[in-house]
């Protein structure tokens, strides 16, 4: 009894905890302010497996202690803590109802307003810097596409989270899957029943290493632009960010990583401030003339990875939906946000493109003068920097999970000792994947081509391909005629532009690879 009063008091307080961050989350968000954004943040916190394996193991704490408490066998020694691999077995007393009926207790329910919150900090980050490089490839096109993103993705959003619901015998529709992963393995089975997980796990991962590459890339990029009569190189700047980045290796958690969350929100509205207000300054020398309709063929399909990268949300949308206090609020609430994404990224990429037009560069702070550009830049730099853990923790989870810790079926011994401790060799792996961002970040140091290759592969095919190749599959009998419409038309225009964008891309790293081996 002691111990359900203390899990009970420890709920209170959490949701207490919960309510004043929600608050202050509001606040920031009336005055404009983003958090820690993109794959930074949310995405990654929010990583649906992740979630759902902590949500498990705290229920299964509170079910055991109520089950030795009225009198059942003891325990096992260990079987009361939270295991990490889940393993840990549920006793019989605890049956599926009980489960069920806990994790609606358990955890804090979020309002629409916070659910838009934290799928605005997704699809809006530091990677718009990048916008305005597309509109010099793409001209009103490239503005088009921003717009055209944004409702492909609000759509694919949409139904995916339907793909989570099905009708049960009385006629009614409930929720049977949890994340991505699970609809995913619906969809393959029962042929392959974890097949399509791990095509989604292995895209996320992929998703979340180039996401760390990039912020090593535009953290050397920007300290080599905002001083540039230093004896130092970008390569230099690069492995100095990397060495800062070490100590990411040793994370446990994600209560430490999500700290640095508010630091990135003051970082991004300051650098915000500081390019709008220096671009209206020089709204009388705006060149209108130079945004037309044309498109560079060989450099725009990139631009069309960079602008999708820059809305990719949908991995942690069913997580985020399933901790909504009213899920019927989730469509209107994807409209909101993606309207004002769509309206926030098109007049940003417009009005800094307008600014310099031809001289655009990759990361448009480096066109800024130099007595602000190294202060912006600095900003920029302390709010990679700070982004740089969640993303890394995120796959570092996922690759432990998938290779070291899922049970009979993993490929390697579990890097985790009897205590729960990390072990030297699985720590070791965990530094191999640091230095792997620098590498990366040294021969390839092209954000805006790792942008749109990152874009063009994983990007597109986890907001476009995937939803809409899911929902034909287990819905094609409910679907209306223009569903089915928009879902083959969404696949097939997805899968041109993802082919498209990857060979460009990838030929142009190939490219700057040789370049980069010359020298």
């Amino acid at each position: 009894m002691a111990t359900l009063l203390r899990s009970k008091l420890s709920n209170v307080a959490t949701t207490v905890s919960h309510k004043s961050q929600a608050k202050m989350s509001g606040m920031f968000a009336r005055m404009g302010f983003q958090a820690a954004t993109d794959e930074e943040a949310v995405g990654f916190a929010h990583c649906d497996d992740l979630d759902m394996e902590h949500r498990q193991g705290l229920q299964m704490d509170i079910l055991k202690s109520e089950g030795s408490e009225e009198g059942g066998e003891p325990p096992l020694e260990g079987d009361i803590h939270y295991q990490r691999d889940g393993t840990g077995p549920l006793p019989p007393s605890a049956s599926k109802e009980a489960c069920s009926e806990l994790s609606g207790q358990g955890k804090p329910k979020i309002t629409a307003w916070e659910a838009g919150w934290n799928v605005t900090n997704a699809i809006q980050g530091m990677f718009v810097l990048g916008l305005p490089y597309a509109i010099l490839h793409g001209g009103y096109l490239g503005l088009f596409l921003i717009i055209f993103a944004a409702v492909v993705c609000c759509y694919t959003g949409k139904i995916l989270i339907a793909c989570l619901y099905e009708e049960n015998e009385d006629g009614e529709i409930v929720r049977v899957r949890d994340s991505y992963v699970d609809i995913a393995n619906a969809c393959c089975a029962p042929r392959f029943p974890t097949l399509g997980g791990r095509i989604v796990n292995v895209a996320q991962i992929i998703e979340l290493v180039m996401t760390c590459i990039l912020y090593v890339v535009v953290s050397g990029n920007l300290m080599y632009n905002s001083f540039p009569n230093l004896p130092v190189s970008q390569k230099s700047w690069s492995i100095i960010a990397t060495a800062v980045l070490l100590p990411c290796a040793f994370l446990k958690n994600l209560k430490a990583v999500s700290k640095f969350s508010l630091l990135c929100t003051l970082a991004h509205f300051v650098i915000n401030i500081l390019v709008i207000a220096y671009c209206l300054s020089r709204a009388r020398d705006w060149a209108w003339d130079k945004v037309k309709f044309y498109i560079d063929v060989k450099k725009f399909p990139i631009s069309i990875g960079i602008i999708v990268f820059s809305y990719t949300s949908q991995i942690f949308l069913p997580s985020l939906e399933g901790n909504m206090q009213n899920p019927k609020e989730f469509h209107c609430m994807m409209n909101w946000t993606h309207i004002a994404a769509c309206i926030l990224k098109g007049l940003f990429a417009l009005v800094a493109y307008l600014t310099w037009a031809d001289e655009t560069k990759e990361v448009i702070t480096d066109n800024l003068p130099s007595t602000i550009r190294a202060v912006v830049n600095i900003f920029l730099v302390a709010k990679a920097l700070l982004s740089y853990p969640l993303p890394f923790f995120a796959a570092v989870e996922v690759l432990e999970r998938s290779l070291f810790q899922d049970g009979n079926r993993a490929f390697f011994p579990n890097c985790y000792g009897g205590d729960g401790r990390l072990k030297s060799w699985g720590l070791t792996l965990r530094c191999a994947l640091v230095v792997f961002t620098l590498l990366m970040a040294i021969y390839v140091p092209h954000f805006a081509l790792l942008m749109g290759l990152t874009g063009s592969l994983t990007g597109a095919g986890l907001c476009f391909l995937l939803p809409s190749l899911f929902h034909l599959k287990l819905l094609w009998r409910k679907l209306l005629w223009h569903h089915v419409f928009f879902d083959v038309a969404i696949f097939v225009i997805g899968g041109i532009c993802s082919i498209s964008g990857f060979i460009h891309s990838l030929e142009g790293l190939i490219e700057a690879f040789r370049t980069n081996a010359e020298d």
